[in-house]
């Protein structure tokens, strides 16, 4: 795939899909330490989200580094808006951040999670 058809196909899944996460591996068996991090997270709270395991296409492992200016996998898409990688969500998830997000883009989760 061109570096075009790689950006086409990348954002057509951002926009197909309201939580994506770009990971190494799958949210059954992530393949990286950091990439199951996310994906525990989101798996906690009981977010329906799209995985994308790069490890499978190079040019889309390159690709999203490339669309998003972010160095690292995973990343982490929330209506079409990048989030970012590992330790941005979980510090969004330890301070309340990424469940407002959640909120405000009117994703669906388990509140419940929060109670304490």
């Amino acid at each position: 795939m061109s570096s075009q058809d790689v950006n086409d196909w990348i954002r057509k899944q951002i926009a197909n899909h309201d939580v994506v996460l770009f990971m190494k591996g799958t949210k059954q068996f992530p393949q990286c330490g950091f990439s199951g991090q996310v994906a525990q997270i989101l798996g906690y709270l009981g977010v329906d989200y799209q995985d994308i395991n790069v490890l499978d296409d190079m040019s889309v492992r390159d690709g999203v580094k490339a669309f998003s200016n972010w160095p690292t996998i995973p990343q982490l898409y929330i209506k079409g808006e990048f989030q970012g990688g590992c330790d941005i969500v979980r510090e969004m998830f330890q301070d309340g951040s990424l469940m407002q997000v959640l909120d405000e883009k009117g994703i669906l989760y388990d509140k419940s999670k929060l109670m304490a």
